[in-house]
């Protein structure tokens, strides 16, 4: 952990070496997914809800996954960007440094400007917060923040399973934004106005209907006396992070290397 904290003080310093372009870098990423939410709130004005759900819950569930997906980006982006290590050779060094490669690829790259979208779901948080008084309660609240780190633990998980991919090919590694920006956009809103099978598939192989849905129907009483239940299906991010580092090391006993 001091290791890691030593490699994200290295490159915030690197990156606020160009002050003015990190703030309007962290501004653009502020104010381009308004234009989404935009769309939110627009569709919600006309119809008044989506299958039985309100615009502030629907809120709700979109600012829990922006959240996490907006700390992933910050805290794990070395996995996002993996490929460029094993194209340059560069994973090569890793290899031979005496720390876990795990560790070495979470501190190789940091996008500290991700925080504008960051502040953006804390604010559509705060604001759904306020119109749904019923949520604020020490239950809801731990579960909320369970939801949050949930779903870091979930697609900081794709973000590895892709970059696994690295290993055997480094050809069409933009499927993986299928479940990355794809499952961000898809859970953005509640999972039961899509079709069963997508449903399906976003709670029991990449679970984010357990990190955000699931919880949600407990957060705004709809858990049918399965409060409980619904409470600890954030865990599902902690089940689900170790297939996907299991995957990491494989492929890392199966890299060939580049030479350098």
């Amino acid at each position: 952990m001091i290791l890691y904290c030593k490699y994200m003080l290295i490159h915030l310093k690197s990156q606020m070496q160009y002050r003015v372009s990190f703030w309007l870098l962290t501004l653009g990423q502020s104010l381009g997914p308004v234009v989404t939410f935009a769309g939110l709130y627009f569709m919600f004005e006309r119809f008044g809800n989506l299958r039985g759900w309100s615009l502030y819950e629907a809120a709700l569930c979109y600012a829990v996954i922006g959240m996490a997906f907006s700390l992933s980006e910050m805290f794990a982006r070395g996995f996002d960007t993996f490929s460029s290590l094993v194209i340059n050779g560069d994973f090569d060094r890793l290899l031979v440094r005496p720390r876990n490669t795990v560790l070495q690829v979470l501190g190789s790259k940091f996008e500290f400007a991700r925080a504008g979208r960051l502040v953006q779901s804390c604010a559509i948080l705060a604001w759904a917060l306020y119109h749904l008084p019923g949520v604020i309660t020490v239950p809801k609240m731990l579960t909320l923040l369970l939801m949050i780190s949930g779903g870091v633990l979930v697609f900081t998980g794709i973000f590895i399973a892709a970059a696994s991919l690295s290993f055997w090919t480094v050809q069409g590694l933009e499927v993986a934004n299928v479940f990355t920006d794809g499952g961000r956009e898809m859970a953005k809103y509640p999972l039961n106005i899509y079709r069963k099978w997508v449903k399906t598939f976003y709670t029991f192989i990449i679970p984010l209907g357990c990190i955000n849905y699931m919880p949600l129907l407990y957060l705004v009483g709809r858990a049918d006396g399965n409060e409980i239940l619904y409470m600890l299906t954030p865990f599902a991010g902690v089940v689900f992070i170790f297939p996907c580092l299991l995957a990491w090391n494989i492929g890392v006993r199966h890299y060939r290397s580049t030479g350098s």
